[in-house]
């Protein structure tokens, strides 16, 4: 014999959509990123929806570039009285690029518009190559 259990609550099936599910609220955003490489810069454009300028940082480090994201928010109004469900998150994002040793901090030119940072950095050109210098042996 089969029971089947009998909702009594309208709002049961509601969060039970896929959009209110614990695995797609929680799961890890990702920085969209395009490269570009326009012959003495590559230029990088990460997306950043729902961050503003004070949000983000980029820290320059043993030449890797690595930008941190961190954001607090909560997805109601304070006014409302009786609530059906009330969320808060916290999410942080980093993501790190090789860009070179001999790049320095004040190379890197950086702006932060309509949740898009970009940053434009100069190609690390390597060293010319020493010719060998040889001593004559007598």
């Amino acid at each position: 014999m089969m029971l089947l259990a009998r909702r009594n609550n309208l709002f049961d099936d509601f969060f039970n959509d896929p959009f209110f599910s614990d695995a797609y609220l929680n799961r890890q955003p990702l920085m969209k990123t395009d490269i570009e490489d326009d012959g003495t810069n590559y230029i990088i454009d990460l997306e950043l929806p729902g961050y503003k300028k004070d949000m983000v940082k980029a820290e320059l480090k043993d030449g890797y570039l690595t930008i941190f994201a961190e954001n607090d928010s909560e997805n109601s109004s304070e006014t409302e009285k009786n609530y059906i469900r009330r969320e808060r998150y916290h999410s942080s994002l980093k993501r790190s690029f090789y860009v070179g040793s001999r790049v320095k901090q004040e190379d890197i030119k950086a702006s932060f518009e309509n949740g898009i940072l970009r940053l434009t950095i100069p190609k690390d050109t390597p060293k010319e190559i020493e010719q060998a210098q040889y001593i004559p042996i007598e």
